[in-house]
């Protein structure tokens, strides 16, 4: 284990330096030499979250045979979904200042773990039939939302976590470089994602191979394993954060006083409540990220403004919905088990990307690796809009290769950058985190970008009204796709180049 006071980029003192390596031997080796074993607690949350994929086949084959719902209110559903995201400042707030029974970080996993396997349990009871007090539409919504509170929550910690794992100062108290400091909380969040996609590749495959011999309750059963993961940590690696301080009552009250309003307006079935619990949202954790940053200098808050703002505009775009799913079981006759594959395959891909890439991830800026995640997303996604097409029924007839061949190499390609995107916006929020404040200030910014997420399932939402697609009806299907692959390339491009000088010019 290296010393933690030591930059990356240099051997250890008691090492001679040797010929250089080649540059494709540094980046297979930058990952294994950054890690550190006061990672692990961080490292095997992420690794859980990851895992969750272990149900995902069964849930969503289940929702097609089972459910009535349609993609619009799947989607409507999924921005419901979306919101405990955005009120991750509460639960930052919490770790941050309430410790339970003296724990201000491992309880709280504990805490996580518990609502994430109660959401387990619900779905296994809706799909087995043993739990009927409500209907099992409704009991899919409860334990989906169950599973993602048990999420955030256990995402707050680790994210709290992977900010104090590295030291601000060296070995005889000296702040050490920014530059130093940066590349290594970079390279925590590469390992970070790197544990993502390790736990997405580890049940890729096995949740297509489950799916389709098991019955959908005994697979969520099993998924009881994933939180039993989570907290293994806690057992193999003591922590305790440097930091503590009072409450600020501002970000907790007005982060709970939130999410009574968001409550009040989904059970009331208020009208455009989805758009008003959005606006209200993004009023809310604008305001607490003014309180948070009030200390920073002005060049950095203008900084991260911006690079916020480009951020949230590439994370803010539509996806198609679960039309497309339903068109490639029903017309292109995919399963389960090749659902797996397709898992399995973008894991992998996405694994060694993060790998290869990782110093590219951490030391070039936001807006280089956006702009280039974003045109080559797009190009990778013309290979659906073909499928949509005919394009394998030419490619079978010239080439002999058809649906599944193009499905495969697409997905194969185009799922690492999903993960890609994410690393410079964590870097460089773990970079700026607040002493005292790291939890509550990356809650706030994850919400800010979940939030995001949310502005792209309420365009889905709409684009799955306008282009009707439902079990069997796809006419719509192809109009659909171009109009979300065309959104895909024009917000984030459009944000890069009204913004990305401003962020240069600050620093970020």
């Amino acid at each position: 284990m290296t010393d933690s006071s030591r930059p990356l980029s240099q051997p250890p003192l008691d090492t001679p330096v040797t010929t250089a390596r080649p540059a494709w031997l540094q980046s297979l080796l930058r990952p294994i030499q950054a890690f550190r074993l006061e990672y692990m607690p961080v490292v095997l949350v992420y690794f859980a979250y990851g895992a969750l994929g272990l149900i995902d086949v069964s849930r969503d084959m289940w929702i097609k045979e089972s459910l009535s719902l349609t993609p619009a209110e799947l989607a409507g559903i999924g921005v419901w979904l979306s919101l405990p995201w955005t009120i991750k400042m509460v639960f930052g707030e919490l770790v941050d200042c309430v410790p339970i029974f003296g724990s201000q970080r491992h309880a709280y996993v504990f805490i996580g773990a518990s609502f994430t396997a109660s959401g387990l349990i619900t779905l296994a009871g809706a799909a087995g039939g043993w739990l009927s007090f409500l209907p099992a539409g409704e009991l899919y919504i409860l334990g989906a939302m169950l599973i993602v509170v048990g999420t955030v929550i256990q995402d707050v910690v680790a994210d709290a976590m992977s900010t104090e794992v590295v030291e601000r100062v060296d070995a005889s108290g000296k702040p050490r470089p920014d530059a130093e400091v940066r590349t290594e909380l970079g390279m925590v969040q590469v390992l970070g994602r790197l544990a993502l996609s390790g736990g997405i590749l580890a049940v890729a495959g096995l949740s297509g191979w489950l799916a389709g011999f098991l019955s959908r309750e005994t697979v969520f059963l099993l998924g009881l394993v994933i939180p039993l993961i989570s907290v293994t940590g806690v057992f193999m690696r003591r922590f305790t954060p440097s930091e503590r301080r009072p409450l600020d009552w501002r970000i907790l009250g007005g982060g709970i006083a939130f999410g009574a309003t968001v409550l009040a307006l989904a059970l009331g079935r208020v009208p455009f409540a989805q758009e008003l619990t959005f606006a209200l949202s993004m009023a809310v954790i604008c305001t607490m990220l003014v309180f948070v940053t009030r200390d920073l200098d002005p060049g950095t808050r203008r900084a991260i403004l911006f690079t916020s703002i480009i951020i949230f505009a590439f994370r803010a775009t539509p996806s198609v919905g679960d039309g497309y799913f339903w068109w490639t079981l029903d017309v292109l006759k995919f399963d389960e088990a090749f659902y797996g594959i397709l898992r399995q395959t973008g894991a992998i891909l996405a694994i060694v990307a993060m790998w290869m890439f990782s110093k590219q991830l951490t030391e070039y800026s936001v807006t280089t690796v956006l702009f280039w995640i974003a045109m080559v997303g797009t190009l990778l996604s013309l290979p659906n809009i073909g499928l949509v097409y005919g394009l394998h029924e030419w490619t079978e007839s010239m080439f002999g290769f058809g649906a599944r061949t193009i499905a495969l190499v697409d997905a194969a390609t185009a799922s690492p950058f999903v993960q890609l995107s994410m690393i410079p916006l964590l870097t460089l929020i773990a970079f700026y985190a607040p002493q005292g404040h790291r939890a509550t200030w990356f809650a706030l910014m994850a919400s800010l970008m979940n939030l995001a997420l949310v502005a792209g399932a309420l365009q889905t939402k709409y684009l799955n009204n306008v282009f009707t697609v439902g079990r069997g009806d796809y006419a719509d299907l192809g109009p659909l796709l171009i109009t979300v692959v065309g959104l895909g390339f024009l917000l984030p491009i459009a944000a890069i180049v009204l913004f990305g000088r401003r962020v240069a010019k600050n620093g970020a």
